[in-house]
């Protein structure tokens, strides 16, 4: 037994100040549960992927999903972090059980409300996911900017291509109605320092980096013997978890082998290569995460990830279209949310449903989202339930 994904939904990512995190929680509970034709009676179990490290005040957050209906009552609700992963975690976690035969219908939802504190704050409480005992105190634009630093050291100055990531992600968002930031930068404004783009962690500029966000997105999964019964159907071809030391000390900081290791296993599980994909949701919390990507997932050889983009591979009319959605670049990054957004915004590919966003014809997805700085590693192969 297995799970599908037969309904979801999604909020806009942003800087929503009228919205708390029980707003959010709420709104894709509700959407989701609509989407898929369920009763809130139907559902057997209730998982959230939520972060917080302290970036809002509600540590116990759970059953807030309990107040969308009277009629989800007594439902088991359990919260699942695992760093920027947490929706994922979420994800893994409700398809575990429905194929431990103990759940036939989950509510997984990803929520974070990221803007109730100040940038410092919550800067500081992104550093969380960092190992506490020698990076205490080093934020995460510092954290990436390591990778970069080293990248460039073995490899060259690849700003202009971080600039090219980030700009191809930016003019991606512009066909996603739901994404923080609609607007098309370009890759000179991407490329220079400037007032508007200043460095933040050199090599880093402001527009290597991704938006303090908040947002929400939900799932439900059944088991597949129920599939038939919905709409949609969307199935996992591969789920696979890897975790690597924390220490980025214990990390060669190049191989990015958590992740590496994450993709070839998925592969393998789903029989397939990098070329069967039509597309993938990937991790670009940073652009020379993107670009270290590319190497992970086989596009490029060490060193030379440059080229998927500089050939258009990875570009939104390229073979491999990497985050038409715009990516966490553009998109946002509301921590818990964003493994749940990245599998919501896979599911409508394959459905068709993805409006300006679609790419024709998409019949295998990608998604890859990570925790920390490549340490919670999780990465999905989907594809439509209903046409296999």
């Amino acid at each position: 037994m297995d799970a599908r994904i037969v309904g979801w939904g999604h909020t806009r990512f942003g800087r929503l100040g009228d919205c708390t995190l029980e707003d959010l929680i709420l709104d894709v509970t509700r959407q989701a549960t609509a989407h898929a034709g369920l009763q809130a009676t139907d559902i057997d179990g209730i998982w959230l992927g939520h972060f917080n490290s302290g970036l809002v005040g509600d540590g116990f957050a759970a059953s807030l999903a309990l107040n969308a209906d009277d009629a989800l009552r007594f439902t088991p609700a359990v919260r699942v972090e695992n760093a920027c992963a947490s929706g994922s975690a979420a994800i893994y976690a409700a398809r575990d059980a429905i194929r431990a035969g103990d759940t036939k219908i989950a509510l997984v939802i990803g929520a974070e409300k990221m803007t109730a504190c100040d940038t410092a704050a919550a800067t500081r409480a992104l550093a969380g996911a960092s190992y506490q005992k020698e990076e205490s105190g080093v934020s995460f634009p510092q954290i990436f900017a390591r990778f970069a630093q080293r990248y460039f050291q073995h490899y060259g100055d690849h700003s202009e291509v971080l600039a090219r990531i980030a700009a191809k992600n930016h003019a991606n968002a512009m066909a996603n109605p739901l994404a923080h930031l609609q607007k098309d930068i370009g890759f000179d404004a991407c490329n220079t320092v400037s007032e508007k783009n200043p460095v933040i962690a050199a090599p880093l500029r402001l527009t290597d980096c991704s938006l303090i966000s908040d947002g929400a997105a939900a799932l439900i999964l059944v088991a597949d013997d129920m599939a038939g019964q919905f709409a949609q159907n969307i199935a996992f071809r591969a789920a696979v978890q890897v975790n690597d030391f924390l220490p980025m000390s214990r990390r060669d900081l190049l191989a990015f082998e958590g992740p590496a290791l994450a993709f070839s296993q998925a592969f393998a599980q789903a029989g397939v290569q990098p070329g069967d994909l039509d597309f993938a949701e990937v991790h670009d919390c940073f652009t020379i995460a993107e670009l270290l990507i590319y190497e992970a997932m086989g596009l490029a050889p060490r060193g030379q990830g440059a080229q998927a983009i500089l050939d258009g591979v990875v570009c939104a009319d390229g073979d491999l279209p990497v985050n038409l959605s715009g990516g966490l670049k553009a998109k946002g990054h509301p921590v818990g949310a964003t493994g749940v957004s990245m599998h919501v915004m896979a599911a409508q590919q394959l459905c068709g449903t993805a409006g300006a966003m679609q790419k024709h014809g998409a019949e295998l997805g990608l998604v890859f989202n990570m925790g920390g700085s490549g340490v919670a590693n999780y990465c999905s192969i989907l594809e439509n339930g209903a046409r296999h």
